[in-house]
């Protein structure tokens, strides 16, 4: 790994906190009060000056704090940096900006670091209900600073599941739309949040026990899987895989459910969709 110790993991984590805490201010200060809602090219795909000021929010702490080797991923700035040292920081400044333009209250700051790839680090805050996820590899993860754990549901029938639907879904078959019915019929429910950073943080603290979609870019979901590991679960992909974040697809769950999601998400046919006017 291009780091040395957990001392510069817990270091970065502070960092990354800080400017997790920092932005969430700024998604304060704007919740109700938007003037700018722009659309990123592809329809529901939505940007506002929260979402910017946000951004500039994490960037500030992050470089003030980080070596200037590491790189950066923004999801409104692309790559701020580009030193390929193996570090790669994937940050969200508003994940869930649908939900925070409606004033529904389920969204979140998401940065997470990649070492080659890999996920090991993470916060995820939710400004609204003042609820702070952090993990790093070998350091446990926590909930405003209390460890957590995910659940010990070992069975389909028994489990609350979550996932979400892409932007695309309206355009292509390769949606979750089968899935979603599917999972229905075999568990206690299927949530459907519109925050993938939040969803895998819940699955993380044991409030679902599973999480699948398609369609993610690596800030949505860099942090929470790094949180979801540290709590105990697992993370891959559909087949059980190891995870590519790059990919835009994953499978989360407390570990006692995965088997069961993997094998039952290889069996379902996608959904063929009517021509819509």
């Amino acid at each position: 790994m291009p780091f040395s110790s957990e001392s510069d993991l817990q270091r970065w984590l502070d960092s990354a906190t800080e400017a997790a805490l920092s932005a969430g201010a700024v998604l304060q200060h704007y919740w109700g009060n938007l003037t700018t809602i722009d659309e990123k090219g592809r329809s529901g795909d939505l940007v506002t000056e929260a979402d910017r000021s946000a951004e500039r929010a994490v960037m500030a702490v992050l470089e003030r704090h980080l070596p200037a080797d590491h790189d950066i991923l923004a999801e409104e700035s692309g790559v701020i940096r580009g030193r390929e040292a193996g570090l790669l920081w994937a940050i969200d400044p508003l994940d869930g900006t649908t939900n925070y333009t409606h004033q529904y209250p389920f969204c979140a700051v998401s940065i997470g670091l990649l070492a080659e790839g890999e996920p090991v680090l993470g916060v995820v805050y939710d400004p609204i209900r003042h609820e702070l996820f952090r993990a790093a590899q070998g350091l446990g993860a926590t909930l405003n600073r209390r460890p957590i754990a995910v659940s010990t549901t070992d069975q389909l029938a028994q489990s609350l599941l979550v996932t979400g639907f892409a932007y695309d879904r309206r355009e292509t078959p390769d949606n979750n739309y089968a899935e979603f019915c599917h999972f229905t019929h075999l568990t206690q429910g299927v949530r459907r949040g519109g925050a993938a950073a939040i969803d895998l943080a819940y699955v993380a603290c044991g409030r679902l026990d599973g999480y699948w979609e398609r369609g993610l870019s690596p800030w949505d979901v860099a942090a929470g899987v790094a949180i979801v590991r540290e709590a105990g679960g697992q993370v891959t992909a559909y087949d059980g895989a190891p995870l590519d974040v790059m990919s835009g697809r994953l499978l989360a769950t407390n570990g006692h459910l995965h088997s069961a999601m993997s094998q039952t998400l290889g069996k379902i046919r996608p959904l063929v969709l009517p021509d819509l006017p």
